[in-house]
């Protein structure tokens, strides 16, 4: 709910009762005096009308879930305004007699005081509505930032694992690495080995052509 909005409606309210005192208090005055109300009454609405302007501007200025519920309000004063602004034609342009003069002056107070009853309790009821559809929107709010700091922690544990999987992939590609040296040193170890064995073979069969050569000139 806009503090402004509620500022310009306490405002107005304040002139509306006091508009109403003063078209009930018109219908019996004559002459000057009624022609001073008059003034009075004309200048109240139009501060009235750049009441309503000012919180019409307010109202369009708000979120759509809290726009809405100010037009329905803003709908009422109008409405109230226009009925001031026909009350106050009846005045200019009656010339009632007195007894006339007196029914209407009862009828009007009856239904000024009936209007702001219904005003009243329509105020009310909006006012209720407004202070529903705030605290859902609170609700909504908080549920969205917890939301969001769930998001925020899934997010926080998911970059961890990507850290650790790049660090295991970090270990993985020096563990190839070291078995592919290792592999190389058996592969050298491997070729050393089968050159020593033929190597020995070649020494082991010449010591036994050595050998018979000997026996062989010793034995003639």
């Amino acid at each position: 709910m806009s503090e402004v909005f509620n500022g310009y409606e306490r405002q107005y309210c304040d002139l509306s009762a006091s508009l109403s005192k003063k078209c009930s208090s018109a219908v019996a005055l004559d002459g000057e005096q009624k022609k001073q109300k008059l003034s009075e009454i004309k200048s109240g609405l139009e501060n009235a009308e750049a009441l309503i302007r000012k919180m019409d501007l307010e109202a369009r200025s708000l979120p759509p879930n809290i726009k809405s519920s100010l037009l329905v309000k803003l709908r009422e004063f109008k409405s109230d305004l226009n009925n001031f602004k026909t009350e106050v034609k009846r005045i200019t342009t009656g010339s009632l007699n007195a007894a006339a003069r007196d029914e209407l002056l009862e009828a009007g107070m009856a239904d000024t005081k009936t209007a702001s009853a219904d005003q009243r309790s329509r105020l009310m009821m909006s006012t209720e509505r407004l202070g529903r559809t705030t605290d859902r929107v609170r609700e909504s709010r908080k549920t969205m930032m917890e939301t969001e700091d769930i998001g925020v922690s899934i997010l926080q544990d998911l970059n961890s694992q990507r850290q650790s999987l790049l660090r295991a992939h970090d270990t993985l590609d020096g563990v190839d690495d070291n078995v592919g040296k290792s592999k190389k040193i058996l592969t050298g170890m491997t070729r050393r080995m089968n050159k020593n064995k033929w190597t020995i073979g070649a020494i082991i069969i010449a010591l036994i052509a050595a050998i018979i050569i000997i026996l062989y000139f010793k034995l003639k």
